[in-house]
């Protein structure tokens, strides 16, 4: 054989080598992540709770307790987590909250929220009146359209 096809085959053997591998890693870490949404599962309960802010912070300056910061892996204290601050009954806290509901958060809105410990993995309703729906701005092609036609005299188009 020659070299061009000894390297090529040393390059698939240790690709080969890296798919097992990842499949291996991945399988136990699916089967791990569905043990804690299990856990998390388990664990949850719906409480009303008035928001009083949200951030995505670093872990360490989230205000968490020093426990719930110990126990966290070295890699993760660095990233930001989606946090909230809210009043829950007569106690201030703050919550991790999922991130595909962190934008879905009203703020300084009472809220019933499913909490698992310090997670918020979901919010069910809302109290008092619900958040206004933002207004769209025109685009610098329907304003202009628009002053061209209120100088002709003309009813401006919706």
């Amino acid at each position: 054989m020659s070299k061009l096809g000894i390297i090529l085959l040393i390059i698939l053997a240790v690709l080969v080598i890296a798919l097992v591998v990842l499949y291996f890693l991945g399988k136990k870490a699916q089967k791990r992540q569905s043990e804690q949404q299990a856990q998390i599962d388990a664990m949850k309960q719906t409480v009303s709770m008035l928001i009083i802010d949200k951030k995505r912070m670093k872990i360490k300056e989230s205000g968490l307790p020093q426990m719930v910061i110990d126990q966290t892996p070295k890699i993760m204290r660095g990233t930001k987590l989606p946090i909230v601050k809210a009043k829950v009954g007569p106690q201030i806290m703050s919550l991790v909250c999922e991130e595909k509901i962190f934008d879905s958060v009203p703020v300084k809105k009472e809220v019933k929220a499913v909490v698992s410990g310090i997670y918020i993995t979901d919010v069910k309703g809302l109290h008092g009146k619900a958040p206004a729906a933002p207004v769209k701005k025109k685009g610098l092609f329907k304003r202009t359209l628009e002053k061209a036609q209120e100088k002709a005299g003309a009813k401006p188009i919706k």
